[in-house]
């Protein structure tokens, strides 16, 4: 379906650490983004399962609690598109749970390429496919940005949450999943969130 290559989101965030509410991008790598983190606040998901359990103080937030609070320097909400999507396709508690978990996170202007495939999944007919398309952005395994290093220079391809897998590269001291650059690395309490500026579209092999 060409929905469904559209609109690959990796459903598990785990690219932002809060410490202490606050997110801190990783040294590994010399990236840079449009959305740099100022400010993440404490912040109950409203889910019924896990994902409603709400941040205890003095823990780290998770991928969800994340996506949900963090602000670019203009007090902007780059991730509000996915986190629309991750509550249209009721896949909530898998970004909250325990992992460990890669997210790859597309920002909204990723979204905002293909707006008539995101407004098409995002009514409730389409919520199954929806879902699917989100964990084509989730890896259920660890990778920090060295160990994404690794995988790309022995050729390895990245398998998704979703059955499908994704083509890492690194090229010119930049990482590539899905042929787009990671732009910034988080770690999460349940892993890791790598941002994107696309959305990506996983590999039929």
């Amino acid at each position: 379906m060409k929905s469904k290559q559209f609109f690959t989101i990796l459903i598990a965030m785990t690219l932002f650490i809060a410490c202490k509410n606050e997110p801190k991008a990783t040294n590994e790598s010399a990236v840079s983004t449009e959305t740099k983190s100022t400010e993440v606040t404490e912040t109950t998901t409203q889910g019924s399962g896990q994902s409603g359990v709400a941040q205890g103080e003095g823990e780290d937030a998770n991928v969800l609690q994340v996506a949900m609070t963090y602000k670019d320097e203009e007090g902007n909400m780059p991730f509000s598109t996915l986190v629309a999507a991750v509550k249209a396709g009721g896949v909530e508690d898998a970004l909250v749970n325990a992992g460990p978990l890669t997210v790859f996170a597309p920002v909204n202007s990723a979204f905002a390429k293909i707006q008539d495939a995101v407004d098409d999944l995002l009514k409730p007919e389409n919520k199954e496919t929806l879902a699917y398309v989100l964990t084509n952005h989730v890896a259920p395994a660890n990778y920090p940005i060295k160990q994404l290093k690794k995988e790309a220079k022995k050729g390895r391809k990245l398998y998704m949450a979703s059955g499908k897998y994704l083509e890492v590269e690194y090229k010119d001291g930049k990482i590539f999943v899905g042929g787009t650059e990671v732009l910034m690395s988080v770690k999460v309490s349940n892993g890791w969130i790598h941002v994107v500026g696309d959305v990506l579209v996983p590999s039929e092999k």
